[in-house]
């Protein structure tokens, strides 16, 4: 099949996934689809006038050579839902894209595969719990998928670069941005051995409706859904009950009564919608995993490496424990502007992770 075309066929408006589907078993092929005169199209039960003047058009085969061209540019590929590169598991959910955009190193059919997913608003207890999950996960050879938003998103990215992990970031939009932009640092080292993931076209803005759409895909992509905090309505709960009804496996972790960030999960687990798990050894024994032998040993960065001399002095403050925002000024000297320009790129390195309360920890390499 012609790629162009297909590209094309999810560009034209009133043309859902489902629905091109259903239009290239009809027609046999996108070429095909876009050759149908209007007779031919309004022939097939239920398809709307204005749709097919749209297909007649041709517009939108010109909208595709102009995505190719970015594609070809940027070292974007594109898997059509027909390619032996398309994720497998992706393509046996009835609402699978037809394309998908994948920039990065990462194996779409790993053969282990994780979606970690969570609340924006994450607390310590829920970044904690991702980094243990991750390094415990380490020597298993897992894939995390997750959807580089603020909060659990963006922890789990984090833990997995930090253990050495492949990780795939599912974008709300096209390749062509990063959101937020706050995270284009981690996400370009997600390149290296992960990668970014999505099935709407370069130009697409993040629209607020796109987030809930593309949560299908972290879903249907994984053995199984690992929700860490989630509040009681929200995204990570939409993505839970997607992996359900793809009869995919939803774990979730528990949280204390009342805790707000904790209540979706809670809500999961007596609804019996997720299984409880306490701990990285809870998944493992559930999931039937052993250890994996890997090719080579996984590398560690050496996480103070590297700082300029206003960031080691940052560092050496937190040696000793967290430390308030207004006690990092006092110690370091820096103005407070300043001083949070230093700790977000420290975070956003992996190297740090922020508290409640305005607290920074330093999260020191492991032996």
């Amino acid at each position: 099949m012609s790629i162009i075309h297909q590209i094309g066929l999810t560009l034209v408006e009133g043309v859902g996934h489902i629905y091109a589907k259903q239009l290239l078993a009809h027609f046999g092929s996108a070429e095909l689809v876009f050759k149908a005169n209007f007779a031919d199209l309004m022939a097939i039960p239920g398809f709307r006038e204005p749709v097919a003047r749209r297909l007649l058009s041709q517009n939108a085969l010109k909208q595709a050579e102009t995505q190719l061209k970015f594609t070809e540019r940027y070292g974007i590929r594109v898997f059509s839902y027909t390619d032996d590169g398309y994720p497998r598991r992706l393509r046996n959910c009835p609402d699978a894209p037809v394309i998908l955009y994948f920039k990065g190193k990462a194996d779409l059919n790993y053969s282990r595969v994780i979606s970690v997913v969570g609340t924006r608003m994450a607390t310590e207890y829920g970044r904690q719990l991702c980094r243990v999950l991750c390094e415990e996960l380490a020597v298993y050879d897992v894939l995390v998928i997750s959807g580089l938003a603020y909060g659990i998103d963006i922890a789990a990215h984090q833990e997995c670069l930090r253990n050495g992990m492949p990780t795939i970031g599912v974008l709300a939009h096209g390749l062509d941005r990063i959101y937020p932009p706050i995270h284009k640092p981690i996400a370009a080292k997600m390149l290296e051995a992960g990668g970014l993931l999505t099935e709407f076209p370069v130009y697409t803005e993040p629209l607020r409706g796109h987030f809930p759409q593309r949560n299908r895909i972290i879903a249907g992509m994984a053995d199984a859904t690992i929700v860490v905090e989630a509040i009681k309505k929200g995204g990570a709960l939409i993505t839970a009950e997607l992996a359900d009804s793809y009869d995919r496996d939803v774990y979730a972790f528990p949280g204390r009564v009342g805790d707000r960030s904790s209540q979706g999960c809670n809500a999961l687990i007596r609804s019996n919608k997720a299984v409880m798990i306490t701990s990285a050894e809870d998944l493992i024994f559930e999931m039937g995993w052993e250890k994996r032998r890997l090719s080579k040993p996984v590398e560690q960065p050496e996480l103070l490496s590297g700082l300029t001399d206003e960031e080691r002095r940052i560092a050496e403050q937190l040696e000793s424990g967290p430390k308030h925002i207004d006690e990092l000024t006092g110690l370091t000297q820096f103005p407070q502007g300043m001083l949070a320009m230093y700790l977000l790129e420290l975070e956003m390195r992996g190297l740090l992770v922020s508290m409640p309360g305005k607290y920074y920890s330093l999260v020191l390499p492991k032996g």
